[in-house]
């Protein structure tokens, strides 16, 4: 959910006229107050915010074993299932909302251990002052990153194992060791604590992303040096590391061949020449090498065309690299202007499209083997299929993709288990939120797992089905959205809309429950707000993921134009051009780049958008993107950075403050690790400079996507109430 910046590479303070009677709505909401049902609203925030979330799902490289994690209110446990009757058993016991996550699970080649960490925040553009870690409950012991397991078997919930203090853990394929990064260097424990835990190597630089070899004798890693980075391998303490095909390159993703004799990895250029300008879009290529591992000589067996469709992906995965035992190499690449999958002989050739078509390809596993990939993408044949994601399977050698999940669901992250029979994924839909779910990998009946986990209170069947709406910019763009309204509107009973903007700003929103826990939180409160009085447009910009390269990589964005302000401008068109809503009554509201674009909307357009709620938002671009260039003010021609700079400038809600009219909430938790805090304080007193009604809800040591259900409770309902404050809705339907 971090905001993504566009380069060219909680106690609450309030300061306004309206003071009084927010601290005692404020106070009464966090205490519990959002659980008062309206006499006219279907059900209360508490009942909406209480979906119980999937994430972190993983399989065992052999057998039918699966794990996951439930964050239920901001209880999060580990829990599991095994094939065949793939019964959910919860693993852990934590039983407090304490901000604390759980993440990168993984199960033990024999089965007996599930790996994960507690703790962190592992979606931090920086770390925090002082390498602290989270406490968003004000632990009274300071919070750390720690790696434990827990036993598999079991009916009951158990005591895990601490292993020890670090990150990024990897299991040996014997099942006995975990690799894992402490102080950017790799160090090894046993999972029977056998014996300590210590630094595995010595090496130069920052030592991560450990890969174990197949046989699990050898540990390939990447040593990141700043400018240039190389595939290094480690064998044992009486040998010396070995690099592999050093170069004066980023290599990064190392892969190892089935045999363990090779490792094909991605190579891109290393950091330095002569500067590119900044306010225009250049392409960023790359290669994939495959090095001997005896010889550590390699070469490239494909490179990148040197154009804007050949540079290398960002989307989830990046370039997904991978190695099939028949002998191919599959990965990702955006070359006919969609992130696709391709596959070519490791000995170089003519690269493979296996998944034509306008669409996205997104998460993407494969078989034990290589030979067999199952991966989401958001196309089908049922209507709004592209804001879906649905399940396909295809061989590593040829485009014959097969539909495993089609329908009007929402399926995300698959994995295979071991014995290669069941594809293991998270699903959800319009009104039932994620859950783990299973199909035969030959196709077949979908199961849920762990649905008995869902709230009796949860409102499933209440929530409308939001409807997939197309309307264009000013400039022609064509724009995507989900609207969601109640049947039954009138013209003489007409509603406020509100405009969602989603955060990122490489993502897009769905017509259903999201796979980022912070977002399906945003699709919560729109639910809310259309089950009590308003009509919601959620609008997918460019910048966005899921209708194309061109699309998702525009032209003048962001700090560089924010071209992608027009689709804003044209999704309030839409919405007051609605028969059921009240165009006078027109709001907005969104978070992280969402929050730039509320406050942008404010500042531009107080005309059209009335009142916002903006969630920890960019407001000056030139300070958030001028840090950049302090190390490297010789790279650039001072002329060009003070183009760029001015156009930042003038792309921020900052440079419109004379015609900001429009009353705004502001929120931010003060460790956000993705937009500076002071940008909020810094817009606080801009508008209060100006005369603007504004209130705030800081919510202290809480991060960018809050960390605590607490938190998320006491901001939406915030959010609800000065929304219903400004346009005088009172729940109605």
């Amino acid at each position: 959910m971090g905001l993504s910046i566009v380069t060219p590479r909680a106690h609450a303070r309030f300061s306004v006229p309206m003071r009084a009677c927010w601290i005692l709505s404020a106070l009464a909401l966090a205490a519990g107050a959002a659980a008062a049902q309206t006499a006219s609203g279907s059900f209360t925030l508490e009942q909406i915010l209480s979906y119980t979330y999937t994430e972190e799902l993983t399989a065992a490289p052999t057998g039918a074993r699966m794990a996951w994690v439930f964050n239920q209110q901001g209880v999060r446990n580990v829990w599991a299932a095994e094939g065949p009757d793939f019964k959910a058993r919860q693993i852990t016991d934590y039983r407090a909302d304490d901000g604390q996550e759980l993440t990168q699970l993984s199960i033990s080649a024999d089965g007996k251990y599930i790996v994960y960490v507690r703790g962190g925040d592992h979606d931090a553009n920086w770390p925090a002052e002082g390498g602290l870690e989270p406490d968003p409950a004000h632990l009274a012991a300071q919070p750390k990153v720690e790696i434990w397991a827990a036993s598999f078997a079991g009916e009951k919930p158990q005591q895990p194992k601490l292993i020890a203090d670090g990150d990024e853990p990897v299991l040996s394929p014997r099942g006995d060791r975990v690799a894992f990064t402490k102080d950017h260097q790799i160090w090894i424990a046993t999972l029977d604590s056998s014996a300590s835990p210590k630094q595995l190597f010595f090496a130069r630089g920052a030592s991560e992303s450990p890969v174990w070899s197949p046989s699990g004798d050898r540990l390939a890693f990447v040593s990141d040096r700043g400018d240039h980075s190389f595939i290094g391998v480690f064998t044992s303490d009486s040998a010396p590391i070995e690099y592999l095909a050093p170069s004066t390159s980023h290599d990064d993703s190392p892969r190892w061949s089935a045999d363990g004799k090779r490792i094909a990895f991605v190579r891109q250029p290393g950091t330095g020449g002569a500067p590119e300008t900044l306010l225009d879009r250049h392409p960023a290529p790359w290669a994939i090498w495959i090095a001997d591992v005896a010889t550590r000589e390699g070469h490239a067996v494909w490179k990148s065309p040197n154009t804007l469709l050949g540079s290398i992906p960002n989307t989830a995965g990046e370039a997904n690299l991978s190695w099939s035992t028949s002998g191919r190499i599959v990965f990702l690449s955006t070359l006919d202007g969609w992130p696709h999958l391709y596959s070519i002989p490791d000995a170089g050739g003519t690269p493979t499209l296996l998944t034509p078509g306008k669409f996205m390809v997104e998460y993407v596993t494969t078989s034990r083997d290589g030979n067999t990939i199952v991966y989401n993408a958001n196309t089908g044949t049922s209507a709004g299929d592209f804001d879906r994601r649905h399940l396909y399977s295809v061989p590593a050698d040829r485009a014959v993709p097969v539909a495993l999940t089609p329908g009007d669901g929402l399926e995300w992250q698959p994995l295979i288990t071991g014995d290669g029979n069941t594809v293991a994924f998270i699903g959800a839909g319009a009104q039932r939120s994620p859950l783990p779910m299973v199909v035969p990998i030959a196709g077949g009946a979908v199961r849920a797992i762990g649905s008995e986990v869902v709230p009796k209170s949860f409102p499933e069947s209440e929530l409308v089905i939001p409807k997939p709406v197309v309307f264009r910019a000013a400039d022609g763009t064509v724009v995507h959205g989900q609207l969601f309204a109640r049947a039954g509107a009138t013209a003489s009973a007409k509603k406020p809309g509100i405009i969602f903007v989603h955060g990122g700003p490489p993502r897009q929103m769905l017509l259903g429950w999201h796979y980022m826990n912070y977002y399906s939180n945003g699709y919560a409160v729109n639910q809310y707000l259309a089950n009590h009085g308003y009509v919601v447009l959620s609008v997918n910009y460019r910048l966005g993921i899921g209708y194309g390269e061109r699309f998702h990589n525009p032209a003048h964005a962001g700090p560089w134009g924010a071209s992608e302000y027009q689709d804003v401008q044209a999704g309030a068109a839409y919405l007051r051009a609605l028969r059921e809503v009240d165009a006078s009554r027109i709001g907005i509201w969104g978070g992280s780049y969402g929050g730039y674009l509320t406050a942008l909307a404010l500042a531009r357009n107080s005309d059209v958008f009335k009142a916002g709620v903006d969630f920890h938002g960019v407001h000056d671009w030139a300070a958030d993107i001028g840090r950049y260039f302090t190390d490297e003010q010789s790279r650039y021609e001072k002329g060009d950075i003070k183009r760029a700079m001015d156009v930042a400038w003038a792309s921020s809600p900052v440079a419109s403050m004379a015609t900001w009219k429009s009353p705004v909430l502001l929120i931010q938790g003060d460790d956000d690790r993705n937009v500076s805090f002071h940008q909020t304080v810094d817009i606080a007193r801009r508008l209060q400079a100006v005369g603007v009604p504004f209130e705030e809800l800081v919510i202290p040591d809480e991060i960018h996507g809050f960390l605590r259900y607490h938190s998320w409770l006491m901001a939406d309902s915030a959010t609800v109430d000065y929304l219903n404050k400004q346009f005088k809705v009172s729940g109605e339907q």
